[in-house]
């Protein structure tokens, strides 16, 4: 289980759906022949919009004012400034009569004026009353017009209260991580496998176990059940046959259907075999489980696998190591430590599991979202680098997956919840010097130079969010070590 990486804290700037974007310098530039019919509405403008869901136990609301004086002042500011950047024919530079940029330019000004004085009086109202959104608030109820006061309604998602007691009473088995000899020896198995060679077999004569058999094949799947009736056999389906070439299978290999064991022992280079093969229900391709084949089987050659001399040369050749024992030596001890943090995280997975199941509380709906949004761009890059098309990706049913994600996207924003609450009561921190390595780990992997991605990451905020999933994943591991003992 993955501790949400969306924050648990929210910017204050206003960027509501009914906030259009600032006017740029490029809409300062009006042509004669261009109709700006802009003027506000006499009276009041409500404004509706469909809004994100919020969880209604942690949606607040508040409703702020600026007096009309305030609302004047901030008019004539920015249409002081239009004036000064309008580019309009047949007026100068600086020139032009507020009453035109009122006309041409209403939206433009209008928007700036809610932008600076919706963002500051919410600023200081959530200051004077202590709250602390956790969404980007939604605007409602908005009434603005020059020489009237400013009133609207924000309202927002903010933190439920958890009360974590007994955290600490969670009982929790630490795994037996001991690297037992057969996993050594099947990594091992793998190694030399890996670095074999497969050579032909030149005298004449028969496959033994030991060998390999490079064989062509076609295959057919047979019904379960047929039934004989007027025109034949009833109930039959047509399966597409399977096929191969230059196909290695191992005579007498744990891995190899005990029928083709049987088949090809004693086979010859040339001859044609035909027999049944029947598959185990839990065989890997869904296709054969639990099926008997038809096979038709052809050899077309013997071949033997030769592993290389476990030898000074060979351990030098698969990385810096002084000799086999040194790179048998460090390959259990990578194995060790490889299965210990795998058994740990699935044991610290079930320690958070608990916890969440011990706690009932509010989840911000925001979060989850931001959450589902984190999961299904992994699973989009995923695909991608699988090499799925973007049309094919843009065909997908984005409602369902979004649907399919959201339970463990709530578990885990739950999860997040809890740890950042035990970490604030044990009161557990991440080091300049811990954000540092993890930084560097990042530049390494991304290939990006360090203080490119340092300024990339503190531009996008995203520098605030790596310390807090550092610190929830500190205070996970923290914990368990604690209540493993």
């Amino acid at each position: 289980m993955t501790p949400t990486e969306t924050p648990t804290g929210s910017s204050l700037d206003i960027q509501d759906e009914t906030l259009a974007p600032s006017a740029t310098q490029s809409s300062l530039e009006s042509n004669d022949h261009d109709d700006h019919d802009g003027h506000d509405h006499e009276g009041h403008e409500h404004h509706h919009h469909h809004a994100p869901t919020l969880n209604p136990e942690l949606t607040r609301s508040i409703e702020v004012e600026a007096s009309a004086e305030d609302v004047a002042k901030a008019f004539q500011q920015v249409t002081k400034r239009y004036t000064k950047l309008a580019r309009i024919p047949g007026f100068r530079a600086g020139k032009v009569p507020p009453s035109l940029i009122k006309s041409r330019f209403a939206k433009e000004v209008r928007q700036e004026v809610l932008e600076s004085l919706v963002s500051e009086r919410f600023r200081k109202a959530l200051q004077e009353q202590k709250v602390q959104p956790v969404s980007q608030p939604q605007i409602s109820e908005l009434l603005l017009a020059e020489g009237a006061p400013l009133k609207f309604k924000a309202t927002f998602e903010v933190l439920p209260e958890i009360n974590i007691d007994g955290y600490d009473a969670i009982k929790v088995e630490r795994p037996n991580s001991a690297l037992e000899e057969g996993e050594f020896e099947a990594e091992m198995a793998n190694v030399l496998d890996h670095h074999a060679t497969v050579e032909p077999v030149e005298e004449d004569r028969a496959l033994v176990n030991g060998d390999w058999a490079e064989i062509g094949f076609k295959g057919q799947i047979q019904d379960l059940a047929q039934v004989v009736g007027e025109e034949g056999l009833e109930g039959k389906t047509e399966s597409q046959p399977l096929t191969g070439e230059d196909v290695l299978i191992e005579i007498g290999g744990k891995n190899t259907l005990q029928a083709f064991n049987e088949a090809l022992r004693g086979a010859k280079v040339g001859q044609e075999l035909s027999f049944e093969a029947t598959y185990p229900a839990d065989f890997g391709d869904a296709r054969l489980a639990g099926k008997t084949v038809s096979y038709d089987v052809t050899v077309k050659a013997i071949k033997k696998k030769t592993f290389p001399e476990r030898d000074e040369e060979f351990a030098k050749q698969l990385g810096p190591y002084s000799d086999w024992n040194d790179f048998e030596t460090k390959l259990r001890e990578r194995l060790q430590s490889r299965k210990k943090e795998a058994l740990e995280s699935q044991a610290r997975d079930k320690m958070l599991d608990e916890l969440v199941a011990k706690y009932q509380f509010p989840v911000p709906e925001t979060f989850v979202q931001q959450q589902i949004d984190a999961r299904l761009e992994r699973g989009l890059r995923a695909l991608a680098q699988q090499g799925m098309s973007p049309d094919a990706m843009r065909q997908l049913d984005f409602e369902r997956l979004r649907e399919a994600q959201r339970d463990q996207a709530m578990t885990e924003v739950k999860v997040s919840l809890i740890l950042d609450n035990v970490a604030e009561r044990e009161r557990i921190t991440v080091t300049d010097e811990d954000l540092e390595r993890e930084l560097l780990m990042l530049s390494i992997q991304s290939r990006e130079p360090m203080e490119a991605l340092r300024k990339r990451l503190t531009e996008d905020g995203s520098m605030e969010r790596i310390r807090e999933q550092m610190r929830r994943e500190k205070t996970g591991t923290e914990l368990f070590e604690r209540l493993a003992g």
